[in-house]
């Protein structure tokens, strides 16, 4: 019972806290609920007091923002007596002013033009110039131009007339807008839709316009003037709303260049085109930075290059050799060997005047690789592959290049100091002399220079030798020339070599001994073994420089360096073998073979039936002038400038390496528009013609055909 009584206790406490918690709730609720209708109320009488205190200023600006139709809220109760009622108009009216001054220069320059062209036609009318019929025609298209020309005129005048009187009902319009008062509670998405609405209709306007005016054939002032047209044809609605920039940009399209050229379409294949006035345009080189593998590396070991010569001592002053003494008072001599024209090539292109690092603007690329001196380490030694080595891992590099992928290859070209034999080793015969180099396919894409090239390949071109003389100035190339025409020379013609005992149609030996025989008319240095004066370019030299002409027959191969030699001393070359010059350096030596050689077909003098003495004492005096001031002329171009050298330092002249790259990139241009012209075969002539295309131009039969009969 007594638990029971307990229980019963508590439960009683219970039910009056809960009651009591119950009203304590409604209580605050109550308070909770009046306070917020307060604070809601003051809030909505907040936003009365603001609105009733705004600027018209802003209400006019917001009205022709948006030209929204204005909505006055009925709970709300606005004295207008208290508001101004006025509005400053002056800026619509500065801002008209300055459009009616646009459009009226406009009007004015058109009227200029008209009279401009009306005066050109009076004046062809008195000249006579033409015929009358294309007068006529002229005259009535004249006349329809002015016609309709005075009719845009009337269009411009009459929406000046308008712009006025628009002017004047916004005006009007602006004081009524003033008197109500706008919406500002009202969503803005209800007023762009309008605004969007009316900027399609002005673009539909002035597109028809546009067209209208470029239908009209006749006149040729508003049609090709693009930008006039637009300021013509803008409708009213968008001038009079126009901001404060529309009048300085309308001002700006009017003082427009008329006729602007369009940008120049990308060709294909083609480098990036230049400005018009670009010196370089065209002549753009891009060079290669090749691993120095390549080409450092083998200078920096120089002393591993050959077995038998210090290589170090003739590649260095920039692979010219050793200075020497002046020659005849002048100054620029060098013991340069031959091998070095690799690296004098790579040091001549770091000075090229359109060289670029842009390879999107080059016409050609050039690889700066030296395979002569790369081939010359392993030359005599027994394992072929190392020979091939550097050549393959420098085509892999070259095939992953950005450059090499624009046209496989086609306008990328190399230099070798070497002859092509030494670079065509086939793979049936890995035991033969020299690599592969030139029968690689990526080598077969390029061109290739070299000191010799095959008559029966496409992409091998020959390029002059150096030789021991590499000016550096103007005055230098000029003394020179002017010592060589003065110089007393007392041999008919002169021959500096060897014999050729083991070269069973070598003339050497037929040559030597007519020179012995000629006595005083002659004068023969003969290079037998351990004899050093055919390795002294003074000794050479005095060779030369004492003779009229001077023989050169075939050798190991078809060309000698002893020919540039002799053009330096200004002796005049004698041929025996088309090979050796006329079908080598076609891009070096003029056409015309008669103006400064002399040839004589290996043939008659292999037989016997031909005195060498004789036929050159039977050319005449004046015509050996001749030929000597033209051997004189050609020295600047079948010599390499010093390195060092700049170009305004040389002047006009051109050296081997200008003109060497000339033909690369004249060689590379006529490629390029084989393939932009889809040519399935990017040569039209057999290869083993390629001689006599790069000579005559084309492969018809030739009186030297039997001289190039394939072994």
């Amino acid at each position: 019972m007594a638990m029971e009584k307990s229980s019963s206790k508590y439960r009683t406490q219970f039910w009056y806290v809960a009651m009591a918690s119950f009203l304590l709730w409604l209580v605050l609720l109550y308070l909770f609920s009046s306070s917020a209708k307060t604070v809601h109320n003051h809030e909505r009488l907040f936003r009365q007091e603001n609105i009733i205190d705004l600027p018209v200023e802003n209400v006019a600006q917001n009205h022709e923002s948006y030209e929204a139709p204005v909505v006055v809220s009925e709970a709300i109760s606005v004295d207008n007596s208290s508001l101004p009622v006025s509005v400053d108009s002056s800026p619509v009216v500065d801002q008209m002013s300055e459009d009616k001054k646009v459009v009226t220069d406009l009007v004015e320059e058109l009227e200029k033009e008209r009279v401009e062209k009306e005066k050109k036609r009076v004046d062809t009318v008195v000249t006579g110039r033409s015929s009358r019929t294309r007068r006529g025609n002229r005259e009535s298209r004249k006349t329809r131009s002015s016609g309709r020309l005075e009719a845009d005129m009337k269009r411009v005048r009459r929406s000046i007339d308008d712009d006025e009187s628009n002017l004047e009902e916004n005006s009007v319009e602006n004081h009524q807008s003033s008197d109500k008062e706008p919406n500002y509670f009202e969503s803005k998405t209800n007023v762009e839709p309008k605004k969007e609405q009316v900027d399609d209709n002005d673009e539909d306007l002035e597109n028809k316009k546009g067209k209208e005016l470029e239908n009209d054939g006749s006149d040729n002032d508003l049609q090709g003037d693009d930008n006039t047209a637009k300021i013509v044809s803008k409708p009213k609605t968008q001038r009079n709303y126009a901001s404060s920039n529309s009048t300085s940009q309308a001002k700006t399209r009017v003082n427009t260049k008329r006729n602007q050229p369009k940008k120049d379409q990308k060709v294909m294949l083609q480098p990036i085109e230049t400005r018009r006035n670009d010196p370089c345009k065209g002549k753009y080189v891009y060079m290669h930075e090749v691993p120095a593998l390549f080409n450092e590396e083998l200078l920096k070991n120089c002393w591993t290059l050959s077995r038998w010569t210090d290589m170090c001592e003739l590649t260095s002053n920039f692979g010219l050799g050793p200075r020497l003494p002046n020659m005849e008072g002048v100054s620029g001599w060098y013991a340069t060997n031959q091998f070095t024209l690799e690296v004098i090539f790579h040091n001549r292109m770091k000075q090229y005047k359109c060289l670029t690092k842009d390879s999107s603007l080059a016409s050609a690329v050039f690889v700066p690789y030296y395979p002569g001196l790369d081939l010359m380490r392993f030359l005599w030694g027994p394992f072929p592959s190392m020979r091939d080595a550097a050549a393959l891992d420098l085509m892999k590099w070259l095939r992953e290049s950005q450059e090499w992928k624009r046209l496989d290859g086609r306008d990328h070209f190399m230099v070798a100091g070497r002859t092509t034999w030494d670079f065509m080793r086939t793979p049936e015969n890995e035991s033969d002399w020299g690599n592969r180099l030139m029968i690689l396919p990526e080598v077969r894409n390029m061109t290739m220079l070299l000191i010799e090239s095959s008559p029966w390949n496409y992409h091998g071109f020959a390029v002059p030798y150096p030789t021991y003389f590499h000016p550096s100035t103007y005055a230098e190339i000029i003394q020179w020339q002017m010592r060589m025409r003065r110089m007393n020379r007392r041999y008919l013609f002169s021959f500096v070599g060897a014999p050729r005992p083991n070269l069973g149609d070598s003339i050497r030996t037929e040559i030597m001994d007519q020179c012995k025989a000629s006595k005083s008319k002659c004068k023969l240095l003969e290079c037998v073994s351990g004899s050093q004066k055919c390795y002294k370019p003074d000794q050479i030299m005095k060779f030369f420089l004492s003779s009229t002409f001077c023989l050169q027959p075939p050798g190991d191969s078809y060309t000698r360096r002893s020919t540039f030699d002799s053009i330096l001393a200004g002796c005049i070359p004698v041929f025996f073998h088309p090979g050796s010059a006329y079908a080598q350096y076609v891009w070096h030596l003029p056409k015309d073979i008669a103006k400064y050689s002399v040839f004589i077909p290996e043939k008659n003098v292999k037989e016997g039936k031909v005195s060498i003495e004789n036929i050159l004492s039977r050319i005449p005096r004046t015509r050996i002038f001749a030929m000597r001031e033209q051997v004189i002329r050609l020295i600047p171009r079948l010599m390499y400038f010093n390195p060092l050298s700049k170009s305004e330092d040389t002047g006009r002249f051109e050296d081997a390496f200008d003109v060497a790259v000339e033909g690369v990139l004249q060689r590379v241009d006529g490629l390029r528009k084989r393939i932009e012209e889809g040519n399935e075969e990017i040569f039209d002539f057999p290869e083993q013609y390629s001689w006599k295309y790069n000579v005559f131009g084309n492969v018809e039969k030739h009186e030297w055909d039997s001289y190039f009969d394939r072994p």
